[in-house]
């Protein structure tokens, strides 16, 4: 059983195991969300860490959208999902869980996917690919 969990305070025990995780797979952008947590972690409306099993296996946020979309609209980003949790849904879960936390406030919510199988992933939750935008998918509520 997986559960989804708002982080407020601290990074949550697990998490720097999860960030070392991801830099070895080539991913920096939870070395990033450290950083930005423990510099400026109003800049997130929402962050929420999974947990299986008692331990973090996934963690994302949700910010406003960066560049200019036009309307409101905000960001889900800095997602990640431990090797272990893959196939668990465990990245439905928090993507799941961040989208009802954005679309209770915008009707726009974009994803940057940084690859094929993530853009595959982006589109199975319902976003759609856009092409000229700092974006790469898009949700519209």
């Amino acid at each position: 059983m997986v559960q989804t969990v708002r982080i407020q305070g601290p990074l949550p025990e697990g998490f720097e195991a999860l960030r070392q995780e991801a830099e070895a797979e080539g991913h920096k952008h939870l070395t990033r969300l450290a950083r930005e947590w423990a510099t400026e972690p109003q800049a997130f409306h929402v962050l929420l860490g999974v947990f299986h099993e008692g331990g973090l296996v996934a963690i994302g946020g949700v910010t406003d959208e960066p560049e200019d979309a036009g309307e409101p609209a905000w960001r889900m980003r800095r997602l990640y999902v431990a090797r272990r949790a893959r196939g668990m849904g465990v990245a439905r879960a928090i993507a799941n869980g961040l989208g009802q936390e954005a679309l209770d406030s915008v009707r726009l919510v974009t994803v940057h996917a940084g690859s094929n199988e993530a853009a595959r992933f982006w589109e199975a939750m319902g976003f759609s690919p856009v092409a000229g935008r700092p974006w790469s998918h898009e949700f519209r509520g």
